[in-house]
């Protein structure tokens, strides 16, 4: 058994690709928050490839953990000199294994806010980047304004406090950049957000409001916030996934990353310090992003809310037992081609039919091992930026929202916290308790779900929207998941 270190990359396995460039010489030109798994099979993956082909000496990356539960992945990555092995999993049960090394360094913020500062104002780091989850950016879900009433936000604003936040930390490298007459960095936001780079404009430039109003302008005069989708189905790594890697390959990783081999970046060209050469190893740089961002979360996204609630009520664990099951893959077909598609504009270079067709077989990859408990996670974060938007624009336009209501209908009994077996879910969401009352409310007012307007708006008033999603709660409480699909299907 060979534990994963810089020293150990010879000892590896031949059909293990590992870094063919000398690490030591790299230099962190990014400074990425939130490295979890999808960041790692995804941006550090094209990193990775440049600096193999050669390139990008001075783009290595240097992670951030803001939250102590962050500690787990600096101690990991530094126990590894920051290596971790890709794995990809294909249809054909196919493992394509490679060593992944431009990360170079990672800062854990509750142990030292200053030393996050100070690396975000050193003028060689020129991106920082984001994958923080879409409920990272603290903005009201409805009037998508900044939440300055957030208690940690609150402490940030405080005189003299040191910075907990991703927003305390970046403005506090901005303002340390400006202060040193050191040009800007680009924030670059890799959520899943409609316009994530105008929605970290407009939170990163609220919080700055609120500390320093010069300050503030300065930032949305200077500082560019590229828009970007980003796109690779990345499950949690579980301990099987571990044993994987040490069993196939004899590696002791304690962090791996597993990932289907699908994945793409369509990046808007908009850096104010440079760039990597991305558009060298795959990435799409384009004027405009919205048609590829509304395209991956009004299809993919919100199709996998579609199969995550109603799979877990009906007994699946995995997001390819349910995507193989044609009542499931109706319901998709059904909301991509009456609800989800209408919705959006022409995608460039991109055929719909061919698109949604990819994404029946992507989510069905058994390989992958995707489990629905994690697509059915922070609802609440997702819901209300990938469904929602799709609902009002259809409701709008007199069209049907049948689909879209069952799938928010079968998030409302699934936050009722049990399976149709009697098997208790595990609600994993910022609202988790407000979500669970209010499911259970539903025995005595069956909209009392829908009522919170701060997700919902205005649906629980819309007979057009409750309509089919008091018909299809209906059906999931009387005779199960697979009936409502069925009903559906008709």
């Amino acid at each position: 058994m060979v534990h994963l270190s810089r020293s150990s990359l010879t000892e590896l396995p031949a059909d293990v690709a590992v870094p063919d460039y000398e690490r030591e010489a790299i230099t962190a030109g990014i400074v990425h928050f939130g490295v979890g798994g999808f960041h790692r099979a995804h941006q550090a993956m094209f990193v990775d490839r440049l600096l193999e082909a050669g390139d990008a000496r001075d783009w290595g990356i240097c992670g951030v953990g803001v939250l102590e539960v962050d500690r787990r992945m600096k101690q990991t990555l530094e126990d590894q000199d920051h290596l971790y092995t890709l794995v990809l999993k294909h249809p054909d049960g196919t493992l394509e294994a490679r060593v992944i090394g431009s990360i170079v360094d990672y800062l854990l913020a509750p142990d030292d806010p200053q030393a996050v500062i100070e690396k975000l104002a050193d003028p060689a780091v020129r991106i920082a980047s984001f994958t923080i989850t879409e409920g990272g950016y603290n903005f009201d879900q409805i009037t998508g304004e900044f939440d300055a009433s957030n208690p940690a936000v609150q402490a940030d604003l405080a005189p003299g406090a040191a910075p907990q936040t991703v927003f305390g930390l970046v403005v506090a490298g901005l303002a340390l950049r400006r202060e040193r007459g050191i040009e800007p960095f680009t924030v670059m936001s890799c959520d899943n957000i409609p316009g994530n780079g105008e929605m970290a404009k407009k939170v990163f430039t609220s919080f700055a409001r609120l500390k320093d109003a010069e300050l503030a302008e300065w930032i949305e005069a200077s500082v560019h916030f590229p828009n970007s989708m980003v796109d690779r189905i990345t499950p949690a790594t579980t301990d099987a996934d571990r044993a994987l890697v040490r069993d196939e390959w004899g590696i002791e990783d304690a962090w791996p990353v597993v990932a289907e081999p699908f994945e793409q970046w369509v990046l808007e060209d908009d850096f104010g310090l440079g760039r990597p050469a991305y558009d060298e190893v795959g990435v799409q740089l384009v004027d405009d992003v919205e048609p590829y961002e509304l395209m991956k979360l009004r299809l993919l996204n919100a199709g996998h809310q579609a199969i995550a609630y109603f799979g877990v009520l009906a007994g699946y664990t995995y997001a390819h037992e349910a995507a193989r099951d044609p009542l499931f893959v109706a319901l998709l077909r059904r909301y991509w081609s009456r609800e989800g598609r209408p919705t959006l504009r022409a995608v460039p270079g991109v055929d719909l039919d061919a698109y949604t067709d990819e994404l029946v077989a992507r989510f069905g990859n058994e390989n992958v091992r995707d489990t629905l408990a994690r697509l059915a996670a922070e609802s609440s974060d997702r819901i209300p930026k990938w469904l929602v938007p799709v609902i009002r624009e259809q409701l709008a336009a007199g069209r049907e929202v049948d689909a879209s209501a069952a799938i928010v209908a079968s998030w409302a009994r699934y936050a009722e916290g049990v399976d149709e077996s009697g098997n208790p879910i595990t609600i994993v969401d910022r609202l988790a308790d407000s979500r669970h009352a209010a499911a259970l409310e539903q025995a005595t007012d069956p909209l009392a779900f829908l009522r919170d307007e701060s997700l919902f708006g205005s649906l629980a008033a819309e007979p057009a929207f409750t309509g089919p999603y008091l018909r299809t709660l209906q059906l999931l409480h009387e005779q199960g998941a697979r009936a409502a699909l069925e009903d559906l299907a008709r």
